[in-house]
């Protein structure tokens, strides 16, 4: 893709946007602007991660894959967050897939600048440490979400999580995958899925789900969707994506 107007770029994505602009131009020379194509593996479990990426848009599953080849979606990273937190904590590998789920854009450098940024940067360091507790609060409620709550709630809450990354009422989704993030069967996917619908709260094509009462799939949603929201404005200081729901 051709690279935009460096020098007059703002970031969307707010972990860059919530930089000092005196650290977000000095740190902007060393990011690319890149594409994440739908199912691009960003980093493959095992495998040394060599790039780092702060999405702009849309956003990856992280999943966690079991010898039967198997996996399930233990959290998703989109424009608050970033990919590669296991560097930022001292790792090279991560035994966690991170596979982008809905295309879009994302800042990206390598590990090696990544590392001599963070040196530099203190401001960026510190606001990484503060993501990486945000995220743990995301992947901890996701876990007690999926072992108490009801299909239908869960369901809920996952579209409302994509629907605050992706900008759009539309995104890619299959029952397939949906079944996977969800750990359950694909025809509890496709029940859970008909009932949202039927309530006007989704509209469902293959391959394809648009959110049409935003509000209503608030209210149809559990509380853990809410708490991991409260999470980030605390990072932040105001909510991600379109909600129109008070807290």
């Amino acid at each position: 893709m051709s690279q935009p107007d460096q020098a007059t770029l703002t970031p969307r994505n707010r972990l860059l946007r919530a930089l000092p602009y005196e650290s977000w131009v000095a740190l902007r020379p060393s990011l690319s602007l890149v594409d994440l194509p739908f199912n691009q593996i960003l980093h493959a479990a095992g495998v040394r991660i060599t790039t780092i990426y702060f999405p702009e848009n849309g956003f990856a599953s992280m999943i966690a894959y079991l010898e039967d080849s198997t996996g399930a979606e233990v959290g998703l990273i989109g424009y608050e967050g970033f990919i590669g937190l296991p560097v930022l904590l001292g790792a090279e590998f991560d035994d966690i897939e991170a596979l982008v789920q809905c295309s879009g854009t994302a800042w990206s450098m390598s590990v090696k600048t990544f590392l001599a940024v963070l040196s530099a940067h203190d401001e960026l360091r510190g606001l990484l440490l503060r993501y990486a507790l945000l995220h743990h609060t995301q992947v901890a409620r996701s876990a007690a979400c999926n072992g108490r709550h009801h299909i239908e709630q869960r369901l809920a809450r996952w579209l409302l999580m994509g629907h605050d990354r992706s900008m759009e009422d539309e995104f890619p989704m299959t029952h397939d995958f949906l079944s996977m993030m969800l750990g359950v069967r694909r025809a509890g996917v496709t029940v859970a899925a008909g009932a949202l619908q039927k309530a006007g709260l989704i509209s469902y094509k293959p391959g394809r789900v648009a959110i049409a009462d935003r509000v209503g799939l608030e209210k149809a949603s559990c509380e853990c969707y809410h708490i991991a929201r409260r999470a980030s404005d605390r990072l932040f200081g105001a909510h991600i994506g379109p909600s129109s729901h008070a807290d």
